[in-house]
């Protein structure tokens, strides 16, 4: 969308083509489809405008409970959080009398932070600056809001030693729809930080949750791996004070939160009456052996992250079954047991397995009423299956 096109979907006609164009509930595979219809009654550019907002604004309900009233470009809400994670992350600003939001694209980020405190944002897209600038409008934050033009390549516009700022850092982390995936190819690459730090070391940076380790331990920043749903979403460096641990993984919605335990040794042992399946974010942050020790549980294998033990304890960080039976695995072995129990559906995970769960599921040729879920996956370096319920 060009910036003109924008300006024009602001104006009273553009706003009634916006309308017009959501009433269709447009979806991007109908796009030509509805293109068409609309432009039957308004010119071809404010057409497409309106169609891209709609559709776009469609997506992000399921980001936003406000999307109605937002616009952004199909890039900025694929790197956009979602609101609970947006909000969940501006309150660890909370004590802090203005932000800079560095990188504020649509401004997604922004209106979250300026929930908390006044909030400046800055970026290099002048389209996604005056669509910031409506969404802060349209969610009656103008007033804490501020957006400027800015290449934080360049010096950044604002005093670093300002008593009271904190910085919020979102790079970018796509570029012609693919993602980035090392931090020094991000734009602009992550080693800016480093000049200021040294002016305001308050700065969160918000980065890949597939981000490889070892790029950013030189940094000495706290990571949180942050998942909703159990979907793991993103990371975030915290640097200065607003560092409280060294990792550290956090579940939306309920905001629970798991930090490292120093010194906790969960041990390897055969699987017992239940097994855990952790949450993603406690296992991109490492603390698999943390949440063991919570657990009174162990390991199955050193290398495979499924916990046991043999006394069942509720948590939020991990999902857990019931184990019926487990065995070196064979499919023939496995067949017969499963058709002895009339067991017809099985939902297959697995970890350090090479069977494709679609492919085992149809070698199975089960049938009956019962229900179990198989783990494909290692005891003490064996390949095993076992069964839960």
């Amino acid at each position: 969308m060009h910036i003109e096109n924008f300006h024009r979907l602001l104006a009273p006609a553009g706003q009634e083509a916006l309308q017009a164009a959501q009433a269709l509930q447009p979806r991007e595979e109908d796009f030509l489809r509805d293109f068409q219809a609309l432009s039957r009654r308004y010119d071809a550019d404010l057409s497409r405008a309106a169609l891209e907002t709609a559709i776009s604004r469609r997506k992000a309900a399921a980001k936003f409970p406000f999307a109605e009233q937002l616009y952004f470009t199909r890039e900025a809400l694929e790197q956009a959080s979602g609101w609970e994670i947006a909000t969940y992350r501006a309150e660890r600003f909370r004590h802090f009398q203005r932000l800079a939001d560095l990188g504020c694209s649509a401004g997604s980020d922004s209106l979250a932070l300026a929930g908390v405190a006044p909030t400046v944002g800055f970026d290099l897209d002048p389209l996604r600056l005056r669509m910031a600038q409506a969404n802060a409008r349209a969610t009656g934050l103008g007033a804490k809001l501020v957006f400027a033009l800015a290449d934080l390549r360049n010096s950044l516009p604002l005093s670093l030693s300002e008593r009271g700022l904190a910085l919020f850092f979102d790079p970018g982390r796509r570029s012609g729809g693919k993602r980035l995936r090392s931090v020094s190819s991000y734009e602009p690459p992550l080693g800016v930080i480093r000049d200021w730090l040294c002016a305001c070391p308050a700065l969160g940076v918000k980065i890949s949750p597939g981000v490889t380790l070892a790029e950013v331990e030189d940094f000495g920043a706290e990571i949180e791996f942050i998942s909703l749903a159990g979907e793991l979403k993103e990371a975030v460096l915290w640097f200065g004070p607003l560092k409280t641990v060294e990792r550290r993984a956090t579940l939306l919605p309920g905001g629970n939160t798991l930090t490292e335990a120093r010194g906790v040794s969960t041990g390897v042992r055969q699987p017992g009456a239940y097994i855990y399946e952790p949450d993603p974010a406690v296992l991109r942050a490492g603390l698999v052996q943390t949440l063991g020790g919570q657990l009174g549980a162990w390991q199955i294998d050193p290398d495979i992250a499924y916990l046991s033990s043999d006394r069942l304890v509720q948590t939020p960080f991990a999902r857990h079954w019931a184990i019926e039976d487990w065995f070196p695995f064979s499919l023939k072995r496995l067949r017969a047991y499963l058709r002895e129990r009339k067991v017809g559906r099985v939902t297959v995970k697995k970890r350090g397995s090479p069977l494709q769960p679609e492919e085992l599921i149809h070698k199975l040729r089960l049938e009956g009423e019962e229900e179990r879920v198989l783990f494909l996956t290692h005891v003490q370096g064996k390949a095993v299956v076992v069964v839960g319920r």
